[in-house]
């Protein structure tokens, strides 16, 4: 099967991904200032703020592409890779959901169930109908993860916010069971059929992101509590942070572009779990390396924020 060459659009539905690192962390900071009520709850209600700004405008933008430039918005709905961004669309609405869970408590609850349903719907259209055999292996980059592993991983953390726990953890089992199985096919891709072109190669960043959003998800399921499966999600995550910090001079091969937001869930997500490992005690150091990843998650959204803020004074924000 050929795939259609996208015609250039100025804002791809990839730029949802600024807002998936924006929650992520502002969602860290509001979880940091109920561990810590020293820390004014101000740095977590500016950056949720302007996450949801951000998110408001990306969906203007994305609804206008299908009326102005009908064409690309198809053409990326019908692309074996693009398309899985689209899935950040009920992904980013799930998370303003819970940016907003203690400010106005049914808008949150339908924002969850919408975008429960949204990406269910959209995993059904994406992931099920490549059972038809339409795949091929050069498209199984890691984006693949997003319909199916970072969908399901965030209604399990939405709802279980909401108190349902048990529909969680029904969705904590699609999401974990769906990367065992394409984390082979991923990494077998990577491995064997060529490197990645030099300017779709930030997009091996969101490799960064499973391991700790299971964790994140697992935490808010099990209540918070540090035990065997939530270090050994830790302990795969922190490996592929180190693979990924091996890699980074290679994936920079072309500057920074904004497809390094693939890394900010993953970063945001890194933050998150270092906040439960705070709370550890005897835990033979896991609790300071809990604050150094938080630490680091900040860090690393920091640093895509300067960026991205370079390419906007630079007028190179926008697809040419």
């Amino acid at each position: 099967m050929n795939q259609p060459t996208l015609k250039p659009f100025p804002v791809p539905v990839s730029y949802f991904g600024i807002t998936l690192g924006l929650f992520a962390i502002g969602l860290a900071w509001r979880h940091a200032q109920l561990l810590f009520p020293e820390i004014s709850p101000l740095i977590a209600d500016i950056i949720l703020f302007v996450s949801g700004i951000v998110w408001l405008l990306l969906l203007g933008v994305y609804l206008a592409k299908w009326v102005i430039a009908a064409n690309s918005a198809r053409e990326e709905l019908q692309h074996l890779v693009v398309c899985c961004f689209i899935s950040l669309i009920p992904i980013t609405t799930m998370l303003l959901g819970m940016a907003l869970l203690h400010v106005i408590y049914p808008v949150a609850l339908w924002l969850i169930l919408l975008g429960t349903l949204g990406q269910l719907l959209f995993a059904a259209y994406r992931s099920a109908g490549l059972w038809r055999g339409i795949h091929k292996a050069e498209a199984t980059t890691p984006v693949i993860y997003l319909p199916t592993v970072a969908a399901n991983f965030v209604s399990a953390i939405g709802l279980s916010e909401l108190g349902y726990v048990s529909w969680g953890m029904l969705f904590f089992g699609m999401a974990m069971l769906s990367w065992l199985t394409l984390e082979p096919a991923v990494l077998q891709r990577l491995r064997n059929l060529g490197a990645l072109d030099e300017a779709i190669r930030p997009v091996i960043g969101i490799q960064l992101a499973p391991a700790f959003v299971a964790g994140n998800a697992y935490f808010h399921l099990n209540g918070g509590e540090v035990d065997a499966l939530s270090l050994a999600l830790l302990g795969y995550g922190l490996l592929q942070f180190v693979f990924l910090a091996r890699l980074l001079p290679w994936i920079y091969a072309k500057g920074f572009t904004m497809g390094f937001w693939g890394f900010s869930f993953g970063l945001g997500s890194l933050a998150n779990v270092g906040l439960y490992l705070t709370q550890m005690t005897n835990g033979q150091g896991i609790a300071e390396l809990g604050l150094i990843l938080f630490v680091l998650g900040n860090i690393g959204i920091a640093l895509l924020l300067i960026g991205t803020l370079i390419r906007i004074a630079q007028g190179r924000f926008l697809l040419k």
